[in-house]
């Protein structure tokens, strides 16, 4: 199955950005890429994860090739329910059969609960992980990195920016979008 979403994603030849966009765009400007340079060096990233996706240049779409799709069958497609296995000890299992509604429905008020508590820092900590997953395939061997690294996670941008100030444009740029870091420091 390929994936016909708009998603955005982005290109890199080396360390210059290809192409940045929805999928049959992207996929496009690697083509061409490719057809100039068939030696090119290019990764294409999914910009909401910042994991790299493999591309099916035969195909109109890009197709990213993942484990985790999850396969279509029971559930409400429609309405974008998806039905996955959950597993939970006895005591959970006995603790769901009490309360009112069925145990997806009590599973669903739990997690939207849980992520009005949240207070965003899921939504921090998923965007740190997406810009850390492309720096390790693109930037990984930069001067540098690991302290950039380490900034990252501990959210310190401007030690980010010291230790990643050698480091291409295009990668700084794409890492600090990803990472939710795209409004420039203010100055003092």
């Amino acid at each position: 199955m390929h994936d016909t979403s708009p998603a955005p994603y982005t290109a890199f030849d080396g360390s210059r950005l290809l192409a940045s966009g929805p999928a049959d765009e992207v996929t496009a400007a690697v083509r061409a890429a490719l057809d100039r340079d068939p030696t090119a060096r290019i990764l294409t990233f999914d910009d909401s994860t910042g994991a790299v996706v493999d591309l099916d240049l035969r195909a109109a779409e890009i197709a990213p090739r993942s484990e985790e799709a999850p396969s279509r069958g029971r559930g409400r497609p429609r309405l974008g329910v998806v039905a996955r296995e959950v597993t939970l000890l006895p005591r959970h299992w006995e603790w769901l059969a009490t309360q009112p509604g069925t145990a997806s429905q009590t599973l669903r008020r739990l997690i939207d609960d849980a992520r009005r508590r949240d207070g965003g820092r899921s939504r921090v900590r998923a965007a740190r992980e997406a810009a850390y997953r492309f720096l390790v395939a693109i930037a990984g061997d930069l001067a540098g990195f690991e302290e950039a690294a380490r900034a990252l996670f501990a959210g310190d941008r401007e030690r980010y920016l010291a230790h990643s100030a050698g480091w291409p444009d295009d990668v700084r740029d794409y890492a600090d979008r990803l990472a939710g870091w795209e409004e420039p420091l203010a100055s003092g």
